[in-house]
């Protein structure tokens, strides 16, 4: 009687356990997602898939075990190096879209001064890289600190970059994004909590006082840019990465 009685009082621990426990292999399941990679049917190892490429220069890609047992992928990078999976013939309805992904960096750049990051960047038909993830290591303010960025089109090379938006190291994050070509507008939210700061639009960005306008996306690289020299190496994880045409959430 007192182990069928345990084995009771234990059902509601299994039960609110249960959901947490196979969210992870649900999270690609949604239909409106254009695009989910969780890692966990990848091969440990050399990170390689048919749903997507690889983009590096003096950098890895490989998947490995996280502290959870799940399936992760571990971007490095030496001197100012690239690491990147690429998702290409990326397409998305009206040319707007939500992004998410889990990450955690071991070491955000403090050398040298300005020094200038890029986690997420799209691009496509049009001049502007846009880079809605990134940052700059602001000498100022003795921090690195998140911003949403640009370069190569009439905007100029910029990094929209806030005190009010620090880049936190060595712990995971969720970090989700909205692209939304109706006003060249991107915005951002940190472990569900929007960061209004950080928005930028067609007429309120960082760049040339020119108008800010996406281009046809068709390509996302999610990762690690430094795009000055040094002789650090930089490190970070990342997980759970999601494109759809709704907000994912976390």
């Amino acid at each position: 009687m007192r182990k069928a009685l345990s084995v009771i009082l234990a059902l509601p621990l299994l039960l609110t356990l249960a959901p947490a426990a196979d969210a992870h292999a649900r999270s690609c399941d949604r239909p409106d997602l254009l695009f989910c990679e969780d890692f966990q049917s990848v091969p440990l190892g050399g990170a390689t898939s048919l749903n997507w490429g690889v983009d590096t220069k003096h950098g890895t890609l490989t998947v490995e075990k996280g502290a959870r047992g799940q399936r992760v992928l571990h971007a490095h990078t030496e001197r100012n190096g690239r690491a990147f999976l690429r998702v290409d013939d990326f397409s998305a309805p009206g040319n707007s879209f939500y992004g998410r992904i889990r990450l955690k960096v071991e070491a955000f750049p403090r050398r040298p001064d300005w020094a200038h990051y890029t986690l997420v960047e799209a691009t496509g038909r049009g001049p502007e890289i846009v880079r809605p993830l990134g940052g700059q290591y602001v000498p100022t303010s003795g921090h690195a600190l998140w911003g949403v960025g640009a370069d190569g089109g009439p905007t100029g090379d910029w990094t929209n970059w806030r005190e009010s938006a620090p880049s936190r190291e060595d712990v995971w994050q969720c970090v989700e994004w909205r692209m939304d070509a109706s006003d060249n507008r991107v915005e951002l939210w940190f472990d569900g909590v929007p960061q209004p700061d950080l928005t930028v639009s067609t007429r309120s960005h960082g760049g040339n006082p020119v108008d800010f306008v996406f281009p046809a996306f068709d390509t996302v690289k999610i990762g690690w840019q430094l795009y000055q020299a040094n002789d650090d190496t930089h490190d970070l994880w990342i997980d759970d990465i999601a494109l759809g045409s709704k907000r994912v959430g976390c």
